[in-house]
């Protein structure tokens, strides 16, 4: 009995088990960290190789490829700290490398230094996993908003051009954004509430997007006349798969396998099945057939629209917010579009 003790003693305090690691928090962690990666890649890698012209769908793949690959040891080697470190300016963290096993094997705690929170209190969020965790976990949350961001400059964008500017504007934007709002930032201070990347991720990447397509140029009049995929089936592949990694995306963001995690997974999926119906039966009643394209953003605004608050709202908002996102979107790209010269030369 005593050396059953002993052994128990051992095992719990172990350096690989230490007493404040939650197995189940940690494992799910890492499930939606996984989760969020497969939305990159293969998702939108299979996603723009087959949603373009054939003729771009190597450099479009390449692109994503790439830019997951690049923001991985952009964030480990400086970008990390800059967002979730100690703070530097109200809008910026100190960057400094997250390697070390000192560092990575202790108790995850975000933000990472103490910070006065909303109405001056202490609002520290400790996670009862290691940093590895929440390092890797935020990585994948970079590297799809600059794979989304790709999706603007598609058809337009030298992948030359494309491997300066993904270190670039990681370091200069995204750690911006994501210390402002999550790291302790000035945002932070105010209270603002970004329940799994609203703003950190949709908006600017939206926004860098708009800039960058605007900058770049438009594609081709031959091309902006008729660009149908090249692949539908692979489309929904890709589609596919960004769906169901978004049980990740938004399943991860309380840090924990707890009851918000539960239905923010639910929200997620109720919100993109109504957007993606709601864009469906659009397209059938003014165009008198449905679109695959169509239902594919159909999903997709779904899914960007349910991210701010997909843990905060009810289920039946979730179904309200999806009739808005299949909506809104909608009338922009099939009414608005054709009526906005300037849209037109996008």
């Amino acid at each position: 009995m005593a050396a059953e003790q002993i052994a128990y003693t051992v095992k719990e305090f172990a350096p690989a088990v230490p007493g404040w690691l939650n197995k189940g928090d940690n494992a799910w962690q890492m499930t939606a960290s996984t989760l969020v990666g497969i939305q990159s890649m293969p998702g939108l890698v299979i996603l723009y190789a087959s949603i373009v012209k054939k003729k771009w769908a190597v450099n479009s793949a390449f692109m994503a490829l790439y830019a997951f690959a690049a923001v991985l040891i952009c964030w480990v080697l400086l970008c990390y700290r800059m967002a979730f470190g100690d703070e530097l300016l109200p809008f910026w963290g100190k960057g400094a490398p997250a390697l070390g096993q000192k560092y990575l094997l202790g108790r995850a705690k975000v933000p990472e230094s103490k910070h006065r929170g909303y109405n001056d209190v202490d609002d520290i969020t400790e996670p009862l996993y290691p940093m590895a965790t929440l390092v890797y976990f935020q990585f994948t949350f970079a590297a799809i908003t600059l794979i989304l961001l790709a999706g603007s400059v598609l058809g337009r964008m030298n992948i030359r051009a494309w491997m300066a500017f993904v270190p670039l504007w990681l370091i200069f934007s995204y750690t911006v954004g994501a210390f402002s709002l999550w790291g302790g930032g000035f945002l932070y201070h105010w209270g603002v509430i970004d329940y799994s990347g609203g703003y950190v991720i949709h908006l600017s990447s939206g926004i860098a997007g708009l800039t960058a397509a605007y900058w770049v140029g438009p594609r081709l009049k031959c091309d902006r006349e008729r660009f149908p995929p090249n692949n539908v089936l692979l489309m929904l592949a890709g589609a596919g798969l960004l769906w169901m990694g978004w049980s990740g995306f938004n399943g991860g963001a309380p840090y924990a396998a707890n009851i918000d995690a539960s239905i923010a997974v639910l929200n997620t999926n109720v919100c993109a099945a109504t957007s993606l119906l709601i864009w469906t039966s659009l397209d059938v009643v003014f165009f008198g057939k449905p679109s695959v394209v169509g239902a594919v953003q159909g999903m997709m605004t779904g899914l960007a629209c349910i991210t701010p608050g997909a843990g905060l709202v009810q289920s039946w908002a979730a179904i309200v917010m999806g009739m808005l996102s299949g909506s809104i979107p909608w009338v922009s790209m099939m009414v608005l579009h054709k009526k906005c010269s300037l849209l037109q030369k996008a």
